[in-house]
């Protein structure tokens, strides 16, 4: 439930940001007028995003077991590589979001309704497909019949929607160039488990050879049923008897990504803004170089 809630939470924030920096500067400028047309891009970026969501869950139950390990297999080794790409892109580029999403939206402004709507789209959309995408691997990855990891990714939006309300009206202000880093961080170690379970169901569906070749077997110490087996699933999909390919995969992933996401970029922690401003001029400002 802890590693969907923080998929939820930092996926969501980004979004909120985007949006807050969106309206800010419309309302800003005395550009109320064109706020319809940015609430429309957002929701059919939402719209699609719940229903990509869904053809995956829904669509992937018609399909035989076979195909449905190759289904969730090949998705999750996708999401991996997605989420691997947005950690990075974030902690590079966070420091110039707010010029960036005004150079958009001045140009948008310029060619009229549509093009507003697509700027809205697509500003919120890569996080919407990209939530869904890594959501559902994910959960596929942690799912014991039970909502929780839904639930932990409801939770996680909810509180990435206030967090994005709090900072547009200028009430927090919370250093972002950690808070990406550290739940970057967190969220490769997440992604190092799902890729690892991605492969296991590789080899379910015979893609892949050496599902019986067990690295080790914990079973006996470490229950799946027992609630330190059921907290480390929930929290790294901890598997207490992997293959040897689930093994070597995961932490060749890992320890080079960790090592390199966490690696000194040339930038002062915590030296770029984001200043998010309402329409009574109160500001928030969080540092968002992601270093």
């Amino acid at each position: 439930m802890f590693s969907n809630y923080l998929i939820g939470l930092r996926e969501g924030l980004e979004a909120s940001l985007v949006v807050g920096i969106l309206i800010a500067y419309l309302v800003k400028t005395g550009r109320r007028d064109a706020l319809r047309p940015i609430w429309t891009g957002i929701g059919i970026a939402v719209t699609i995003a719940l229903a990509f969501g869904c053809l995956l869950e829904f669509g992937s139950q018609e399909l035989t077991f076979e195909a449905q390990e190759a289904l969730g297999g090949s998705l999750s080794v996708l999401a991996v590589g997605l989420v691997t790409w947005m950690v990075f892109w974030m902690r590079r580029t966070a420091r110039h979001l707010k010029s960036e999403l005004h150079g958009k939206l001045d140009a948008a402004l310029r060619m009229g309704t549509g093009a507003l709507v697509a700027t809205a789209f697509l500003a919120v959309g890569r996080e919407g497909l990209e939530t869904a995408l890594f959501v559902w691997a994910s959960v596929h990855a942690a799912s014991d019949g039970t909502p929780r990891p839904l639930i932990g990714v409801a939770l996680g939006l909810a509180t990435a929607v206030l967090l994005g309300w709090l900072f547009y009206r200028g009430a927090l202000r919370i250093n972002l160039a950690k808070f990406f880093t550290w739940t970057g961080g967190m969220l490769v170690v997440v992604a190092a488990g799902v890729l690892a379970y991605g492969f296991h169901d590789l080899q379910e569906a015979d893609w892949i050879p050496g599902l019986t070749n067990l690295a080790f077997d914990i079973s006996g110490t470490v229950p799946p049923d027992s609630w330190y087996g059921t907290l480390l699933k929930g929290v790294f999909n901890f598997q207490p008897d992997p293959t040897v390919l689930q093994v070597t995969v995961w932490a060749l992933y890992l320890v080079p990504t960790l090592t390199i996401f966490l690696a000194p970029v040339g930038f002062a922690s915590g030296k770029g803004e984001v200043k998010v401003t309402d329409e009574q001029g109160s500001r928030g400002s969080q540092p968002s170089n992601a270093s």
